[in-house]
């Protein structure tokens, strides 16, 4: 089985899993994206914290481990909200592959996007 496919059937049946056991509402996407996003921007904070980015304290050794958790959370959210709004595996990864494209296309200044480099000879 596909690792992305696999990742976004256990996503599924733990979200089914949790409205279950807390009885959860029955929310609308828009409120789910809203529950969500703020709850990346939680995982997204503790993320920051194991990076050193308050440089007015000691840094101190990365925790790879703890680096990884955070963005497993993270992961857990996002793809949450593709089920909530109904964009599978696929989807999502066509998604990512046309985006790729796009962003090489830009850093090579091959768009008709506003604010990157034209082409130069070190780009080309």
């Amino acid at each position: 089985m596909d690792r992305l496919e696999h990742i976004f059937q256990l996503q599924r049946a733990f979200d089914e899993e949790l409205a279950r056991r807390r009885n959860l509402p029955a929310y609308t996407p828009e409120e789910w994206i809203q529950k969500e996003v703020l709850a990346m921007i939680s995982e997204l904070a503790e993320l920051l914290d194991e990076v050193n980015f308050k440089w007015w304290k000691n840094p101190r050794p990365l925790n790879r481990e703890a680096i990884k958790g955070e963005l497993v959370d993270l992961l857990h959210f996002l793809v949450s909200m593709c089920l909530k709004l109904g964009i599978n595996a696929e989807e999502l990864y066509q998604g990512y592959v046309q985006k790729n494209q796009e962003n090489f296309k830009r850093q090579q200044g091959k768009t008709e996007k506003e604010g990157y480099l034209p082409p130069s000879p070190h780009n080309l």
